[in-house]
């Protein structure tokens, strides 16, 4: 008996009741805001934690790089462990350690401490993505998959948003500790009721691939490296070596679980067109969003000679709007086909783009203002329908696979999108955030084609 045995146990299976349901996505949102206010107060603590700590600047870096990688490295096998022993022992597992390491954040004493602390943190938050749109799915019915995927993407976007906010706002008044520190009872609180609400997803009976886990592991943490080592201007040779190293263990993995019944690098979902079409779409959007969020604080600070305040506070619609608009584009999602809705925001993103491009040489802050959220409205009217035609188009057996992809998805194009900033800076100098922002264009306009082919994709 394969992993798909379980899907008629599942198909009976349509959401928990609505007070059950409240407090399970409570539980949901609650790690998923922790998980993504995470990397953008770890950015802000930055140079506090250099002169704390007594380290360089590209020492501390590693805070934020190590816990990326963690993440990245192991969202799949955490999926593919959560099929089997079933999605919320993951999440509450995942939400349990990235707790305590929070905890140990707080009291590291030196650098390499806190990079273990950051490492435990940054494996917590992955059994914490790599299976929260899968729970997502089973605490909702199928008439209500879009509200949740768009009030998922709305506590993403939100939290995102107000992570630089936070964070200034706890290091006015205390140390860089307190930004990991405070969230030790917001866990607490979230597995505590996680213990009695979350959904018991059914699980699969086949075993978990160990070998096939550190394949996957070594390829998406070397890749994720390698494009990290080249965005930061590393040694090329080294950059090169651990690409493809991590090439040839994604050969391997391949190769070894080419009869697997649910592999965890999910080539057998890649075969469904719909999900494939959509999993690409969302690495464009990723990559544009990616694109914006690097190039746009140089524009600002090196082209038009904006405070760090000022380029902060400019970006910011861009996530508002996200987190007004992803509800709404959840609900039409019930209503309208996810290859309609991502095609149209992903062409709004791009304008959003090009208009961002051709900005005169000293703009106004209100002409700056309503292109940020141009962009942010096409981005957050892709978002919710997207991801629910990832989740949708998998079988539920394997919700823990497509979990997995929404994930990594978004975070590889992110990573690609950083990457081919810094190379336009590289190659362009002054003009290379224009570059970057003009590329941008070509990746949402790419997703757009992408995204409108599923409306004819079986």
């Amino acid at each position: 008996m394969d992993a798909r045995s379980t899907s008629p146990l599942i198909s009976e299976f349509d959401g928990l009741p609505p007070e059950r349901r409240r407090w399970a996505v409570l539980t949901i949102f609650i790690a998923v805001a922790m998980a993504s206010l995470d990397t953008a107060i770890a950015n802000v603590a930055l140079p506090a934690i250099a002169a704390d700590l007594a380290v360089s600047p590209a020492d501390v870096v590693w805070v934020v790089n190590i816990y990326q990688i963690a993440l990245v490295a192991t969202l799949l096998p955490l999926a593919a462990f959560g099929e089997i022993i079933g999605h919320q022992r993951i999440y509450l597992g995942g939400l349990v350690l990235f707790t305590l390491a929070s905890l140990l954040c707080a009291f590291a004493w030196s650098l390499p401490t806190l990079l273990v602390a950051r490492a435990l943190q940054g494996l917590g938050a992955s059994g914490i993505m790599s299976v929260n749109t899968a729970l997502v799915r089973f605490a909702y019915p199928r008439r209500l998959h879009g509200h949740g995927f768009g009030m998922n993407a709305l506590v993403v976007a939100t939290a995102f948003s107000v992570g630089p906010t936070v964070a200034s706002g706890l290091l006015s008044v205390g140390p860089w500790t307190w930004l990991f520190g405070v969230n030790v009872p917001f866990g607490i609180a979230a597995a505590v009721a996680g213990l009695k609400t979350l959904p018991k997803t059914p699980t699969a009976s086949h075993r978990f691939d160990i070998p096939g886990a550190l394949l996957t592991s070594g390829c998406l943490g070397l890749l994720i490296t390698a494009v990290g080592s080249a965005a930061h201007h590393g040694n090329t040779v080294v950059a090169a070596v651990e690409f493809i190293a991590g090439l040839i263990l994604g050969v391997l993995l391949v190769r070894r679980q080419a009869d697997h019944p649910a592999p965890m690098l999910p080539f057998d979902l890649f075969r469904r067109p719909l999900f494939a079409l959509s999993a690409a779409t969302a690495m464009c959007s990723f990559a544009t969003q990616g694109l914006a969020f690097v190039a746009l604080p140089f524009f600002f600070e090196h082209n038009l000679g904006l405070s760090a305040v000022a380029t902060g506070f400019l970006i910011t619609p861009w996530s508002v709007v996200v987190g007004i608009m992803a509800p709404i584009a959840g609900r039409l999602s019930n209503h309208f086909p996810a290859g309609i809705l991502g095609g149209i925001g992903l062409i709004v993103l791009g304008i959003g783009m090009a208009l961002l491009a051709s900005l005169p040489g000293q703009p106004a802050t209100a002409d700056i203002i309503w292109r940020i959220c141009v962009c942010g409205f096409g981005f957050g009217f892709f978002q919710s329908p997207n991801m629910k035609a990832i989740m949708t188009s998998a079988p539920p057996d394997r919700s823990g696979g497509a979990s997995g992809i929404v994930a990594t998805a978004r975070l590889t194009g992110q990573t690609i999108g950083a990457a081919l900033a810094a190379l336009c800076f590289a190659l362009f100098e002054i003009q290379g955030p224009t570059v970057a922002l003009a590329l941008g264009v070509g990746f949402a306009v790419t997703g757009a084609v992408m995204s409108f082919l599923r409306l004819v994709a079986k």
